[in-house]
C-alpha cells in the first residue's frame, strides 16, 4: 500500500488535560449530503459525549430509513481519570465539527481521547489506515540495548493489552540505566475482538523501527488502537521526578 507523507514541527504536550488536538483526519472524498445527515451528525456526537464520559467508551448511530445513518465512536485513554475523560470528549465531539465541518467521515486524536464518527459501520472492524506518527528528534546513545529492552517492555505490555480484564490497555516502564527509564503505552478501541487488537497492534509496533530506529520517542496512533514509548512519563501515574515534555516531528500517514 502506497503512503504519502506530511512533516510538520509539533511539539508535545504536558501530561496533564489540554483541549488542543494533536491531529485530525477529515476525509475529502466523503462530503456530507444534506442537512439532515449534519444533524444526525450532531445527535450522534450528543449521544458519544454522553455515554463515553461515563464509561470512557462508547459507540452509537442514529438514522435509517430515509435519513442517513451515521456511526459514532469515541474512547479514552484507559489511565486517565473520568474528569479529564469528559472534558476530552466534549471537546473532541466540538472540536471534529469546526475541523471537518463538510466531511461524512471525520477522527480526531487527543493525547487522552480519540473520536470519530462515519456513514458507514466500522465498529468492530479493524482500521489501520490513516496514522498519525510521532517521533522524538533526539537519538539514543545506545541503541542495541535500547532496542532489546524496549522489545521486551513492548511484548509485556501487548500482552497485557490482550487480556480480556484490562480493556485493550497495557501500559509499564522499565529502567536500563540509572538515568534512563523507558514507558510503554498500547491501548486498542474496546470494540475490536482479541485477535483484531493484536492484528492492529502488530502493524503499530512494526512501524516503530520503520519510522522512529534509535529514537527516544514514537507513537502510533491509528483509528482502532495506539502505541507509544517515551523516555519520560506520559501516562498516570506519573513519575513525578522526571521531565514530562519533549520535541518531536509530526508524520501524517494515509492510505
Amino acid at each position: 500500500m502506497p503512503f504519502f507523507y506530511h512533516f510538520l514541527i509539533f511539539f508535545l504536550l504536558f501530561p496533564l488535560y489540554n483541549a488542543d488536538p494533536i491531529g485530525e483526519f477529515c476525509n475529502k472524498d466523503k462530503n456530507i449530503s444534506s442537512s439532515r445527515t449534519s444533524t444526525t451528525i450532531d445527535r450522534v456526537l450528543a449521544q458519544l459525549v454522553t455515554k463515553a464520559s461515563s464509561d470512557g467508551f462508547a459507540t452509537a448511530s442514529s438514522g435509517g430509513g430515509r435519513i442517513e445513518t451515521v456511526y459514532g465512536l469515541a474512547q479514552c485513554r484507559g489511565d486517565v481519570s473520568s474528569k479529564d475523560c469528559s472534558a476530552c470528549i466534549a471537546d473532541a465531539a466540538k472540536q471534529i465539527r469546526q475541523l471537518c465541518p463538510n466531511e461524512a467521515d471525520a477522527r480526531i486524536w487527543y493525547d487522552y481521547c480519540f473520536l470519530r464518527y462515519d456513514t458507514e459501520d466500522f465498529v468492530g472492524k479493524l482500521d489501520a489506515g490513516v496514522g498519525l506518527i510521532f517521533y522524538n528528534v533526539n537519538n539514543v546513545t545506545d541503541p542495541d540495548t535500547f532496542n532489546r529492552e524496549l522489545g521486551t517492555l513492548v511484548e509485556r505490555i501487548r500482552a497485557e493489552a490482550l487480556a480480556p480484564s484490562n480493556n485493550g490497555l497495557g501500559k509499564g516502564k522499565t529502567k536500563i540505566s540509572p538515568f534512563v527509564t523507558i514507558y510503554g503505552l498500547v491501548q486498542c478501541t474496546r470494540d475490536l475482538s482479541r485477535l483484531s487488537c493484536e492484528q492492529c497492534l502488530a502493524i503499530a509496533i512494526a512501524n516503530f523501527p520503520k519510522y522512529c530506529k534509535d529514537k527516544e520517542g514514537c507513537q502510533i496512533n491509528y483509528s482502532s488502537c495506539r502505541a507509544r514509548y517515551e523516555i519520560y512519563p506520559f501516562f498516570f501515574p506519573l513519575d513525578s521526578s522526571k521531565k514530562v515534555f519533549s520535541t518531536s516531528l509530526r508524520v501524517l500517514v494515509y492510505p
